[in-house]
């Protein structure tokens, strides 16, 4: 069994935090909630999302597992304005979700998840933490993809930085302490990544919402902020770019 009622900026911000890495997902539902964990076809970043039950109006479900084509559940949640009421429910039988939208219901054949992997998150102790604002953020992130297909981070006990360098163009972004909700960090890290990934990662985040960044020297990094009024919880992982020498 699985009946929900949910505004429609929740599913919105669950697409909008998974889709940008993967196009079908495993949602894992228990009575406490939803939770999915992916990895992208590259098998560069991984995405683990979880959203409790508390973040529905009305939520009430059994442990299963629920195969979704997230281009497909998009398009639906294109036809609902902000703020819109869905309804959702889970015909066993035909194995589809009902969506209600107003007066519109629409049926969604799910997708079987006998084949679709369990990924598991890797332990990493990453010794470096940086808690900034998204608008802070984002504001040099975009300025770097005007010039490059990568950027460098790095931090140590003092500022963390974002660099990006095209053939012509550079683009420098340094945030002392004081102006980053939280720095800690054990030494002088560095490390270079796909911009088109991180931009995808940051760009649901808004305005003075604290992204929390974890990082060393040619590690992953993993980027965590929470959304749907912190019902929800994402974190990401970000395979770096080792430089050739």
């Amino acid at each position: 069994m699985f009946n929900a009622k949910v505004k429609s900026d929740v599913l919105k911000g669950i697409i909008d935090v998974t889709s940008p890495l993967v196009n079908e997902a495993k949602f894992n539902v228990t009575s406490k909630g939803i939770s999915l964990r992916a990895v992208d076809p590259a098998h560069v970043a991984m995405v683990d999302l979880e959203i409790k039950s508390k973040a529905f109006e009305e939520y009430k479900a059994d442990e299963m597992e629920l195969g979704i084509d997230l281009d497909k559940f998009s398009g639906i949640m294109r036809l609902a304005n902000s703020g819109d009421m869905i309804s959702l429910e889970y015909d066993e039988d035909a194995n589809r979700l009902i969506i209600k939208i107003g007066n519109l219901v629409r049926k969604m054949g799910l997708i079987d998840t006998a084949g679709m992997p369990d990924s598991k998150a890797p332990n990493l102790t990453l010794p470096a933490k940086i808690i900034i604002k998204a608008s802070e953020l984002s504001q040099g992130v975009r300025a770097s993809e005007a010039v490059s297909d990568h950027l460098t981070l790095s931090v140590d006990k003092d500022t963390f930085e974002l660099f990006a360098e095209g053939d012509t163009d550079t683009v420098h972004l340094k945030l002392p302490k004081d102006m980053l909700v939280e720095l800690t960090t054990q030494g002088k890290h560095k490390s270079l990544f796909s911009i088109d990934y991180f931009s995808n990662m940051i760009k649901s985040v808004k305005g003075d919402d604290p992204i929390t960044i974890s990082m060393g020297t040619d590690n992953p990094i993993k980027v965590d902020f929470d959304f749907a009024d912190k019902k929800g919880h994402v974190s990401y992982l970000l395979a770096p770019r080792i430089e050739s020498d």
